[in-house]
């Protein structure tokens, strides 16, 4: 990835869920399912997270791995007079530190983590969903929206790795951001 801006960020969060624990639930409550916050998970290209829910699922190909700046969570927090929010609760698939990611929608990007080189298109916002009011604080869902993170297609195979990791960026970030509601949309490319 020549032409390429890198930016030292944190993998704080690898969630793992073969189930999910919000969809279709609006009246018996969120379903008790098996979730692992791993030290680190394998990412197969156009397929996602070997062992989530959204692995090789069709309907969910452009967008099988969730990113989510835990700054958007914090920010939230600060907003709400809550918190701290358990950022596994949000259900998103990597959480990072030091993560502007609203820029790689409709981009091709990539996380170096751990050795392994995992390369991403971020496919389009991650929307929050009103459970966010129940499980995390009454008003989340709407602070949520425009920084929940953005859903992906995976490039490549590789590993994710828990820990220091490099953001492989085609687009000037700025870190300061992460945690600022965006309206998302794809980026228009040339």
């Amino acid at each position: 990835m020549a032409d390429m801006y890198r930016y030292d960020v944190e993998i704080l969060h690898v969630l793992v869920s073969p189930a999910h624990a919000y969809f279709g639930r609006a009246r018996d409550g969120a379903a008790d399912v098996p979730t692992i916050d791993a030290g680190q998970a394998d990412v197969v290209a156009g397929k996602g997270i070997v062992g989530d829910r959204f692995f090789g699922k069709a309907a969910h190909m452009d967008a099988a791995v969730t990113l989510l700046a835990v700054e958007a969570l914090e920010a939230m927090a600060a907003e709400l007079g809550a918190g701290p929010f358990d950022p596994l609760l949000a259900r998103r698939n990597v959480v990072l530190r030091g993560a502007e990611l609203a820029p790689l929608l409709g981009r091709d990007f990539a996380v170096e983590s751990g050795g392994s080189v995992v390369e991403f298109h971020g496919g389009r916002p991650a929307h929050p969903c009103a459970w966010m009011d129940r499980m995390l604080a009454d008003g989340a869902h709407a602070a949520m929206r425009g920084r929940g993170g953005i859903r992906c297609r995976a490039l490549s195979d590789g590993t994710l790795h828990r820990g220091p990791a490099t953001l492989v960026s085609p687009v000037p970030l700025d870190p300061g951001q992460a945690g600022v509601a965006h309206v998302l949309r794809p980026s228009r490319l040339p």
